[in-house]
């Protein structure tokens, strides 16, 4: 059975509603869910508990922090943000092959654009690694230095922009405090993209 951990914030909104529609729609996963900064044993939170009503989704759900009990215990960690995921890696870097945005890893074909903004990142890296070592002491002053680097480098630092420009957006947008119809179009874009990982992990 595969064990998949959504993480959000608080463990109160976006995570719970992943976990909750997951379980309704293929019982055959496990899921949990837990927050980044999630107080053990908070209730889902109302509009969230509400909009899952009304698909017909009873939800009986808790808080709880990350830890790395729950680390351990998930397949696949699925964050609701790339802020979420960089966290998680930074405090787990062990898991980093396990965690992904839930976005980014149900679309397929974003799997190419990933790879070229790696390898762009990583050109622009080696190239500034052999100008520095090459130009550092021809340069007196830093200021003079860092603009003949940023010229030396334009081309690298174009093709990450253009690159970064055509990412779509990764983020499962937080509806906290806000009206109903905000948590009912969270809970719809979770939705869409669950669809997506199940028919993902099916197909493997």
């Amino acid at each position: 059975m595969k064990k998949i951990l959504f993480v959000c914030t608080g463990n109160t909104c976006r995570s719970p509603m992943a976990e909750a529609i997951l379980k309704e729609k293929h019982p055959g996963f496990d899921a949990k869910s837990a927050g980044l900064f999630a107080h053990k044993g908070a209730r889902i939170s109302k509009g969230s508990e509400e909009v899952l009503k009304a698909r017909g989704i009873d939800i009986d759900h808790v808080s709880q922090p990350v830890s790395p009990e729950v680390m351990r215990w998930a397949d696949l960690i699925l964050t609701m943000t790339k802020e979420h995921k960089q966290s998680l890696i930074m405090e787990y870097p062990n898991y980093e092959p396990f965690i992904f945005t839930l976005k980014e890893y149900v679309i397929n074909n974003e799997e190419d654009q990933w790879e070229q903004l790696k390898q762009a990142y990583s050109t622009l890296e080696d190239k500034k690694a052999v100008f520095l070592q090459k130009h550092a002491s021809k340069y007196k002053d830093q200021q003079a230095m860092e603009k003949a680097l940023h010229d030396h480098l334009k081309e690298e630092i174009e093709l990450i922009k253009e690159i970064e420009a055509n990412q779509p957006n990764i983020d499962v947008s937080d509806p906290f405090g806000g009206e109903l119809s905000v948590y009912e179009q969270t809970l719809a874009e979770i939705e869409k993209h669950i669809e997506l990982l199940i028919k993902k992990i099916d197909n493997k």
